[in-house]
């Protein structure tokens, strides 16, 4: 009867170190997964039709927007469940500081952002959205009877049109803008797209002008280094351990990001401070 009882207490045990070594594996193969398969970024093959980069250009827009509003949502998400819901189990009997504990949510979502949007949004493909709205030009649309004794053309949307030439389209009179222009003239979604507005959550604008790729790059330097320096005050100004520890802790990971942006901002800089024209279009 006892040696009965050792064997199944053995087996349990054995059973339970099965399914925990089962567990640690799991979680080890989702975290590989998690690392290691990024979100892929959208190639870019320089297509010479019109239509083609019309259709490129339509992609990117729902891809950009979809990458938007995960960083918003995981941003938010964090602060939610890293900062906010803790204080939700706090007993009425217990005391918090609620300046710190607002302070830490924003320093959270602000910190989680950045770090998303770094990610989703690398400078590759910054570049890629860069070179789809040269390929795809602007419009600037011109008053009734100015440029009257111009020569001016029926727009075709099988046609390359070059800076500078006058189109008609729609009863209105249109002025390339760009180098390359393939763009409906009275397609609104994509002046903004070579001018700078993606379009999200039922139409609000979002200022990232893609045919300046470093803007976007400028805007997260400029909010993390804000928050490195506020975190160092923060840091001098702690007379709390705790507070200390948090925000030593929180400076360490954004030391690592600033100093990505940075340099990704001085190659990209360099990079683009040459005048190549390598988008390998010909205008019709």
């Amino acid at each position: 009867m006892v040696q009965h009882q050792a064997v199944e207490e053995s087996a349990s045990t054995v059973g339970g170190l099965a399914k925990s070594k089962d567990f640690l594996s799991l979680l080890l193969e989702s975290l590989k997964e998690q690392f290691n398969n990024a979100t892929p970024i959208p190639s870019h093959s320089c297509p010479l039709s019109p239509d083609l980069i019309r259709n490129e250009v339509e992609c990117l827009k729902a891809d950009f927007n979809h990458r938007i509003k995960e960083v918003l949502f995981n941003s938010l998400f964090s602060a939610y469940y890293v900062a906010f819901l803790p204080l939700c189990f706090v007993k009425s009997t217990q005391y918090y500081d609620m300046r710190w504990s607002c302070e830490h949510l924003i320093m959270v979502w602000i910190n989680a952002f950045v770090m998303l949007t770094t990610q989703l949004l690398p400078s590759k493909y910054c570049d890629l959205l860069h070179k789809s709205a040269a390929h795809l030009g602007k419009w600037q649309k011109l008053e009734h009877g100015s440029y009257s004794n111009a020569p001016q053309h029926i727009w075709s949307e099988n046609t390359i049109w070059p800076q500078g030439v006058l189109v008609r389209h729609s009863r209105c009179l249109y002025r390339a803008m760009g180098p390359y222009n393939v763009a409906v003239p009275s397609d609104v979604s994509h002046a903004r797209f070579y001018a700078s507005t993606a379009y999200f959550f039922s139409n609000i604008s979002l200022g990232f002008l893609f045919h300046r790729p470093l803007r976007l790059l400028n805007l997260l330097i400029l909010i993390e280094g804000s928050v490195v320096f506020y975190q160092l005050y923060s840091l001098l100004r702690s007379e709390k351990w705790n507070h200390t520890l948090s925000m030593a802790l929180i400076l360490f990971c954004n030391y690592y990001v600033l100093f990505k942006l940075l340099r990704d901002r001085i190659v990209l800089g360099r990079a683009y401070s040459y005048p190549l024209n390598n988008y390998e279009l010909k205008a019709n």
